[in-house]
């Protein structure tokens, strides 16, 4: 049978992008398979993904200090992605964990960050107080601030960027969403939704959440998917300019862990302060359950519980407006992303984002990029082999 493609991506969000670019970077015969975002979403049936957004927070701050590698590679690209595609993704507005004083996660957070070499500096309450007078802490917590190389990007523009360059430098882009990935002798076969047959050597799958779908593995992967509702809160521009100099925030105390996000201007041309931290788990059990979920606005029960979170924390903000969206994330059993072959010898997943992987995609999309020119990822400095895991 004849080849269309020496390697084919399938899913065409954050990892799927980057990994699309740079495979094309190194490799001709490289095809991207992923739909755009959907001009009404409430009225499409087909695939989503949650990168339909202006606001993630980026860092290398982590408790874990693969995750914490994974973020500072990718945030050391960020420059140049923006440069080389012309569009700007990234804040550095700097990023605040915030815990209780001495505890072992801001320890930890603060062990993986000198690891690798990263600016931080820590503060108790006074200190917090001092440097975020405009957020409101519980009594007895202390930060590890990152001052540079952290703030948010836009998921939504970043994978324009990875697309566009993954294009530029030979990818064929394809438009449309798989409906199965099969091994048909030493060749893997794609048929989309819209019915058309690609054969290449190499299929990567990286279609998030989505990747638990039928027919598109030779066995489902183990990986559970929990539907989650952000909250935007519209602000006027004199309290975006008021609160510029906000950080992104990730709150971890007990009964709250939230993340949040500086005013930033979205589309409709308005400035929305994000949060997002369900107080609780709704599963999504299969691909259908999924595209229900995303036509939705998310629980409004989950609303309130943010709701409240804000005011408490961002006192005197006023918001205009109170909106909601439904989003995603994916977890699998190492907490880390999977990436490696299915029991198909041209058929290897790359998935798994743990509500975490937007800032690290780059790199996690680097490290699919390998498995499939290499056949293996090789030693880099993690201390997993982000083994997938199969049901």
């Amino acid at each position: 049978m004849p080849v269309d493609f020496k390697y084919i991506v399938v899913g065409r969000g954050l990892m799927g992008a980057a990994a699309a670019r740079h495979l094309a970077r190194q490799a001709e015969g490289v095809a991207v398979i992923g739909p755009d975002e959907p001009a009404d979403r409430k009225a499409h049936d087909g695939v989503f993904a949650s990168h339909y957004d202006e606001g993630r927070i980026t860092r290398t701050i982590d408790p874990d200090r693969n995750w914490a590698l994974l973020a500072n590679r990718s945030i050391a690209c960020y420059g140049e992605i923006a440069r080389e595609s012309g569009i700007d993704f990234y804040r550095e507005v700097g990023c605040v964990v915030v815990a209780p004083d001495g505890s072992d996660y801001l320890e930890r957070t603060r062990q993986a960050a000198v690891s690798l070499g990263v600016e931080t500096s820590h503060l108790d309450g006074r200190g917090l107080r001092a440097a975020f007078p405009f957020f409101a802490f519980p009594d007895a917590a202390a930060g590890v601030f990152e001052p540079k190389g952290a703030g948010h990007i836009s998921p939504r523009k970043l994978v324009k960027a990875q697309s566009l360059l993954a294009e530029k430098a030979g990818a064929t882009v394809i438009r449309d969403h798989a409906g199965s990935i099969r091994q048909e002798g030493a060749l893997a076969t794609v048929e989309t939704a819209g019915g058309t047959t690609y054969r290449a050597e190499k299929v990567l799958l990286a279609a998030g959440g989505f990747s638990i779908a039928r027919n598109l593995l030779p066995q489902p992967v183990a990986m559970t998917i929990y539907g989650r509702t952000v909250t935007l809160f519209e602000v006027s521009e004199a309290d975006a300019l008021r609160l510029a100099a906000m950080p992104s925030l990730i709150l971890d105390v007990p009964d709250i862990h939230i993340y949040l996000l500086p005013p930033i201007r979205y589309p409709d041309g308005k400035y929305y302060l994000k949060i997002g931290g369900d107080p609780d788990d709704l599963v999504l059990n299969d691909d259908a359950e999924m595209r229900a979920w995303f036509r939705t606005e998310g629980r409004e029960a989950v609303r309130a519980y943010l709701q409240r979170i804000v005011a408490d924390i961002v006192p005197d903000m006023a918001p205009l407006s109170i909106s909601t969206a439904a989003c995603v994330v994916s977890h699998t059993e190492s907490s880390y992303p999977m990436i490696g072959y299915t029991s198909s010898p041209g058929i290897a997943v790359l998935t798994g984002c743990a509500g975490t992987s937007a800032k690290s995609s780059d790199e996690i999309g680097r490290l699919g990029a390998e498995l499939l020119l290499s056949g293996r990822i090789s030693e880099q400095g993690y201390s997993t082999d982000f083994t997938p895991y199969f049901r």
